[in-house]
């Protein structure tokens, strides 16, 4: 067995892609039209694919005989570190895409920042996930600005999405201990340091959007440290179904 000093670093992103990847894919089959129940999936399967890729780096590292599957799988509630926002019920489109904006926005740059680790997997996978990014910030951008300046319908379906998702956000440039460990060692990411570039790309795209930011919230935290929202216990027991009553199951 070998220990993996940034482990913790490691899961806490993959598992903030894993849920949001499973929160995105419950849209396959109920998109608003072809095309973007398409483009949803695809979304999905890159939060999945990268969040597989780190799962399986770290079950390398360790060398405990385990596999990316029973980081995803056989984990209990608190052991999950993901960000609230990205456990949070798919809601309706408008909600989807609000939270797509919000985070690819913030991920991007987070990515950014992750190429410059001296952790050399790290800074591969953060190289590799830019491409697949960088279209989830214009896919989303594009629907906040048709949706923002559409009918009088979308729009407010839009700005109640906003509201509702806002209280989320804080956290993203909350250093938990895991991120403060990394960046003392060169390998993470001062995500504190993101949130000026996310505030003006945000407000600028809102603004085009003729949405109005939420003021002075409050802002929930704890899905870093291992608390989540009423939602995830659900939603993590769906996903865990096959494998728990069905240990090592192959297709």
């Amino acid at each position: 067995m070998h220990t993996m000093k940034h482990k913790d670093f490691y899961l806490q992103l993959a598992d903030t892609l894993l849920i949001l990847g499973q929160r995105v894919a419950e849209w396959c089959g109920h998109g608003p039209a072809i095309e973007e129940d398409i483009a949803l999936s695809n979304i999905s399967l890159d939060y999945i694919g990268q969040a597989t890729s780190l799962y399986r780096e770290v079950a390398v590292q360790m060398n405990e005989g385990k596999t990316e599957d029973d980081y995803a799988f056989l984990r209990d509630e608190r052991e999950f570190k993901n960000l609230l926002l990205s456990e949070l019920p798919k809601g309706d489109y408008a909600f989807t895409i609000a939270r797509q904006f919000l985070f690819s926005t913030w991920y991007y740059h987070f990515l950014e920042a992750l190429e410059k680790s001296q952790d050399e997997f790290l800074k591969g996978f953060a190289a590799k996930s830019l491409k697949e990014v960088r279209y989830h910030f214009q896919h989303s951008r594009d629907w906040v600005l048709r949706m923002g300046g559409g009918t009088e319908v979308s729009h407010d379906y839009l700005q109640n999405a906003i509201n509702d998702i806002w209280t989320y956000t804080g956290e993203m440039f909350k250093m938990s201990s895991q991120e403060i460990a990394a960046l003392e060692d060169g390998v993470g990411v001062d995500v504190a340091a993101l949130q000026t570039d996310w505030d003006r790309i945000v407000s600028a795209v809102m603004a085009e959007a003729n949405i109005e930011l939420p003021q002075n919230v409050w802002m929930y935290t704890g899905g870093k440290q291992g608390s989540h929202t009423e939602s995830f216990g659900f939603m993590l027991a769906e996903m865990q179904y096959l494998q728990r009553s069905f240990p090592n199951s192959q297709w």
